[in-house]
């Protein structure tokens, strides 16, 4: 073929030995279907409803490109929409906001302004006080710190009865040791050491409450139910049935009555161990695996999760926090209270449900759980105050416990419908 042929040729530009038109050009953001001018034909192999002359670097009009599967985010939510300046910012506008969103945190939210507003109307010189709002908040710090583990393990779509008489037995292994070290007089290192076997003795439960059910595939109903006995059994053994004193003096003016700029050192660690536990819910790979498991066991386990392994986690984290609770209420009350903690496992469930957490699994937050325990604080508190009898307050957490569970089944029902 000669010079003059070579130019003819369809495929061919001024020189014979150019690269074909359909092969890969020097300039790689260079658009296969540009038209010789450098200008787009608008058309496009991925988008052929693309506009003529649309910018070739936008993003695709699928908003769900790029976003990984095991994320548990709604699927109306862009996170490249959120400013990236701010990282709180981005964090409630991508995570937090799309989840209180899908549960009913806002309704009892609501409900729990309705009831303070209600109160302070009715009782406007005792109730709407930094004194009685102070000793609500100190009331709830123990149950909310249960409620925070008991969400991660209710969005696992799992049960824990135990965590009352855990907090029990740890309260006891706590003042067992702190007493055998030094006594009532003893000095921050027997407290510690006290602190730590509290914290082992709830690990220890909770990891072993997850092995049967991991492992040994028996119902969490089941093992959590014997659990609540044995535990607390074998804390009535180790005490004989009374209740242990002797509590470091310094341990209980400090933590269990101090305060620090005016705020109870229980609300304080309270407050800290809910914000670490909505920081990790909310964007960690373990609270991304927890609503994964929560959501569809299967489903994770072909994903790669390992589901056993995270649920042993899981219910050794609900242990651990029950521990710590039994710590600090040994420090509020410089006693273990073995007989003042029968309802503390089925308060921390109405709380973590009422915060809008599923029964179901794979859905709820750590601030709906934090909402769901002041319900029972200021409906107990104000009761009180206006002199009704308390078994009232048994009625009406009952009754809000129901209505959130309903909600959260027409809900479930309106996804399913779609």
């Amino acid at each position: 073929m000669n010079r003059d042929d070579t130019a003819t040729t369809p495929n061919s530009q001024e020189h014979p030995d150019h690269p074909p038109r359909d092969e890969t050009p020097d300039n790689p953001h260079a658009r296969p279907d540009a038209k010789p001018d450098g200008r787009p034909d608008g058309k496009h192999e991925g988008n052929p409803d693309a506009k003529p002359g649309a910018n070739p670097d936008a993003r695709p009009a699928n908003p769900s490109d790029g976003r990984r599967a095991d994320h548990p985010e709604p699927p109306d939510v862009d996170p490249a929409s959120t400013p990236r300046s701010h990282a709180a910012v981005a964090f409630a506008r991508t995570v937090l906001w799309p989840r209180l969103a899908r549960t009913n945190t806002w309704w009892t939210f609501l409900v729990l302004m309705v009831l303070v507003t209600a109160f302070s109307i009715m009782r406007p010189s005792q109730f709407p006080t930094t004194f009685n709002l102070r000793n609500v908040a100190t009331d709830a710090a123990v149950l909310l710190i249960i409620g925070v583990g008991m969400t991660f393990v209710i969005i696992m779509a799992g049960i824990d009865l135990s965590v009352g008489s855990v907090l029990v037995f740890a309260g006891v292994a706590a003042a067992k040791t702190m007493t055998a070290v030094s006594g009532p007089d003893a000095g921050w290192g027997a407290i510690l050491l006290g602190v730590l076997a509290g914290l082992a003795a709830g690990a220890a439960w909770g990891a072993f409450n997850g092995f049967l059910i991991a492992k040994a595939r028996v119902p969490a109903l089941i093992v959590t139910l014997g659990s609540l006995g044995m535990a607390l059994g074998l804390a009535q053994v180790m005490t004989e049935g009374q209740d242990v004193r002797g509590v470091p003096t310094r341990f209980t003016d400090t933590i269990g009555n101090g305060r620090i700029l005016g705020v109870p050192w229980l609300v304080v660690i309270a407050l800290l161990v809910t914000a670490v536990g909505a920081l990790v819910l909310g964007t960690t790979r373990f609270g991304r695996r927890t609503y994964a498991v929560g959501s569809n066991a299967e489903a994770a386990r072909r994903a790669g999760i390992p589901v056993d392994r995270h649920m042993i986690a899981v219910y050794a984290l609900s242990g651990t926090l029950a521990g710590l609770a039994g710590v600090l209420s040994l420090a509020r009350f410089t006693t273990t209270t073995i007989g003042g903690h029968a309802n503390d496992s089925l308060g921390a469930i109405a709380a973590v449900v009422l915060g809008g957490t599923s029964l179901f699994g794979g859905i709820g937050t750590v601030v709906g759980t934090l909402i769901g325990v002041f319900i029972p604080a200021i409906l107990q508190n104000g009761f009180v105050i206006l002199g009704v009898q308390p078994f009232w307050q048994s009625v009406a957490v009952g009754a809000v416990l129901i209505a959130a569970v309903y909600a959260d089944q027409l809900r479930r029902r309106g996804r399913q419908r779609r």
